[in-house]
């Protein structure tokens, strides 16, 4: 499976961040793909001449490619520091009025780059009418439509309802619930992937995922990994997700 650590804001400290990468080090022979995400500061520190098997991601890039624009981060500079991946449109950055126009734009200079977008979709609360279902499909759409049919197959998308995250594990989403929607993510990417195609797309979830939990949703629901947020910068309780489904 594919686990994705998004630090956030949470990591403030050099030291910090190095010990969190050495615990992850020691989690890679358990058969999973570890990618870290810290801040921007620290991919210099961590990232450049990485030689371990853990793999590092940006938390947002520019939609810019260079030149007069302070404060940004470009693909050609993560790409150049040594970052795979990259997060785009999670719920924090969109919250912030990052629209789907900007999400495709970065998501085009990422894979311009040789960067993996993992794209985050989800609903911010469910209705009755089920009208959360044609605000994800519209999420979907709005990346994968103007891309082409290669591009679109090296994206990673990262389920994640908004309503879900920060609960406990008995409050956040069902396994049950969560295998309905990965089975309605991939028939949507069937408008725009062929056959098979759209079961080879990653999908990973992310909202209150524990180690209580991670299992029991890993088992039942057909996800390709995960994207942890806060328990991600805890090495006892990153490492303790990542076990519970080895």
């Amino acid at each position: 499976m594919l686990i994705v650590g998004n630090w956030k804001a949470y990591v403030e400290s050099g030291k910090t961040a190095q010990a969190l990468v050495a615990s992850a080090k020691k989690l890679t022979g358990l058969g999973h793909d570890i990618v870290l995400a810290p801040s921007a500061p620290y991919l210099g520190l961590l990232a450049v001449g990485n030689k371990a098997k853990v793999a590092y991601s940006a938390q947002d890039i520019s939609d810019s490619t260079g030149g007069a624009h302070t404060g940004e981060t470009t693909g050609a500079q993560l790409r150049d520091l040594g970052v795979s991946y990259t997060i785009l449109g999670h719920s924090e950055r969109r919250a912030c009025g990052e629209t789907d126009e900007v999400v495709l734009s970065k998501t085009k200079h990422a894979l311009a780059q040789g960067l993996t977008p993992i794209i985050c979709i989800g609903e911010k609360e469910r209705d009755a009418d089920a009208h959360y279902l044609a605000y994800l499909r519209g999420q979907i759409a709005h990346i994968f439509a103007p891309l082409s049919q290669q591009e679109r197959m090296q994206l990673v998308l990262a389920y994640e309802p908004i309503w879900a995250i920060g609960k406990t594990e008995d409050e956040a989403i069902t396994p049950q619930d969560l295998r309905e929607m990965i089975l309605y993510i991939r028939k949507a990417l069937g408008e725009y992937l062929p056959g098979r195609a759209p079961e080879s797309v990653k999908i990973l979830y992310g909202g209150s995922v524990e180690e209580g939990n991670a299992k029991m949703l890993a088992d039942a629901t057909g996800i390709d990994g995960f994207l942890v947020g806060h328990a991600s910068a805890d090495a006892k309780a990153f490492a303790g997700i990542v076990k519970a489904i080895s």
